[in-house]
């Protein structure tokens, strides 16, 4: 079994599960520029960006249960936020050292 390589030579890879418009490219490009390399960055990010999504619910309605799924990967810039997310706590687990289970679902 191979060994895990932790090198960051695929911080911006995202795993071809769609295939995405290329009007949004320039954005999704900006976004997975950001660099976290401040902790108070870091934390203002895994503060914003929701570890899960906020709009996915369970409506109870005249004694019927209605599903409303999660709509956050309507959002054509999801796999970019959550991979910025991703690299904001691995900053600070990583390089700062600090305790990030409180941004953890």
């Amino acid at each position: 079994m191979d060994s895990i390589n932790h090198t960051h030579s695929h911080v911006h890879f995202h795993p071809p599960n769609y295939k995405k418009s290329p009007l949004l490219n320039p954005l999704r490009r900006l976004v997975d520029g950001i660099n976290v390399k401040n902790n108070r960055f870091a934390h203002l990010i895994c503060q914003v960006i929701p570890c899960c999504c906020p709009f996915e619910r369970n409506i109870s309605l005249f004694g019927r249960s209605f599903h409303i799924p999660p709509l956050c990967k309507l959002n054509p810039l999801y796999d970019e936020f959550v991979g910025l997310r991703f690299r904001a706590l691995s900053y600070l687990a990583d390089e700062c050292g600090e305790d990030v289970t409180r941004y953890i679902c």
